[in-house]
């Protein structure tokens, strides 16, 4: 965890050169490249007034250490400006939690999309509730509308753009204006685009989390969460995180860090590849719709387009009706997509699934079966070729 000094400016730079010099100090490392990573708990002082004084830039191994602190400063320079600090949590469910337990207390009322990620609905439903927090869930597409849910203890308004099944797009600007002007605090989980292709801190948002184990990992081996704070609610959050007594191990921060100086050029190819395979999908006889926001088609693209620089390799597919166990034949048949939910890693993914019991707010009325793909980094043609086997085998099935 570590927080941006007041004074520090950013370098003029791209955010792929960020990704590779942010949160490094080679001199400071005798000229190796990458940090050491510190196996630490205990922190010795040099005597007993600074003990009790607790001078020295570290205190104790949970609280920071120069691995944790190259991971935060590298993610901050990549969120911008508005970045105040970044706190690391051991998955990204932990902090989506621990983000909004940070900024809500008994009594408080918080507005949550529709289309959160499930687990995050469980805890609302669940451990909030259980707090005295109370949540209403919103249409994903409300933008500036969000105004007339607010209520006189509204203190939060938490985000998913897109949201990780069905890939509405949320006016992010919209929804924080309307969110400040009802003093509510605005968070949103933006592990879809990643700070490299979507800066929440600076559109509006106030908490910016992301599953670390996904892009900024890149190897499906990492569990890993950052929350990304502007200086209004950096205080709170560290206060919060270190009273929970949270930190992330070593040897993950050094994989996570590790991770981020390719994540560039890896999300790069999940965009290029992922939207070739959208494509592809679209003018196929058995798809009714592609749920990809780069696509023209797709209801957010125009926001989608003013707001974001890039996609990742996640979309979902929609199938014209057809019997389940069609679409059972077409993921069985499949050889280079692995039938598994946490994407992000270099390999790709595919799983059937149905937003209909997870939704509140809105009606999840699709049209037909649905399949959701993470595009890896494997070759176009040959993810298309297996993608076909599926669909001889789903035609073999009806």
């Amino acid at each position: 965890m570590s927080s941006k000094r007041e004074d520090d400016t950013l370098p003029s730079m791209r955010p792929a050169t960020r990704l590779v010099t942010g949160g490094r100090d080679p001199f400071a490392q005798h000229g190796y490249i990458n940090p050491p990573v510190y196996h630490a708990s205990t922190l010795l002082y040099r005597s007993a007034e600074d003990y009790l004084a607790r001078r020295g830039r570290y205190k104790y191994g949970r609280r920071g250490t120069p691995t944790s602190e190259a991971l935060s400063d590298a993610i901050a320079e990549l969120e911008g400006r508005a970045c105040a600090g970044v706190a690391l949590l051991p998955s990204g469910l932990a902090a989506c939690s621990i983000a909004l337990m940070a900024m809500l207390k008994a009594g408080d009322h918080v507005l949550v999309t529709d289309n959160v990620y499930e687990p995050t609905r469980i805890l609302c439903d669940g451990i909030l509730s259980r707090l005295g927090i109370s949540t209403t869930y919103y249409d994903p597409l409300i933008g500036s509308g969000i105004a007339s849910l607010f209520k006189p203890n509204t203190r939060a308004v938490y985000l998913e753009s897109p949201g990780s099944l069905s890939f509405e797009i949320q006016d992010v600007p919209a929804i924080a204006a309307a969110a400040h002007a009802h003093g509510a605090v605005v968070l949103m989980d933006n592990t879809w685009a990643s700070p490299l292709y979507f800066q929440p801190l600076e559109k509006g948002v106030d908490l910016a989390i992301q599953s670390g184990s996904k892009y900024i990992g890149g190897h499906s081996d990492l569990m890993l969460g950052t929350i990304s704070a502007n200086r209004t609610t950096w205080p709170q959050l560290i206060k919060t995180v270190h009273a929970m007594g949270l930190c992330v191990g070593p040897d993950d921060m050094y994989l996570g860090l590790r991770g981020l100086r390719t994540m560039g050029v890896r999300l790069a190819q999940h965009y290029a590849a992922g939207l070739s395979i959208a494509r592809w999908l679209e003018a196929r006889p058995e798809v009714l719709c592609v749920l990809h926001p780069a696509l023209e088609r797709h209801p957010g693209h125009a926001i989608w387009q003013r707001d974001y620089t890039g996609a990742s390799g996640l979309f979902s597919v929609i199938f014209k009706p057809m019997p389940q166990t069609a679409v059972f034949a077409f993921v069985d048949a499949l050889s280079l997509f692995g039938i598994g939910a946490s994407w992000g890693g270099y390999e790709s993914l595919i799983i059937p699934f149905d937003c209909k019991a997870v939704r509140t707010a809105t009606q999840w009325a699709p049209g037909g079966p649905t399949v959701r793909l993470h595009i890896g980094l494997e070759a176009v043609d040959d993810l298309t070729a297996d993608l076909e086997r599926g669909f001889a085998a789903m035609a073999s099935a009806m």
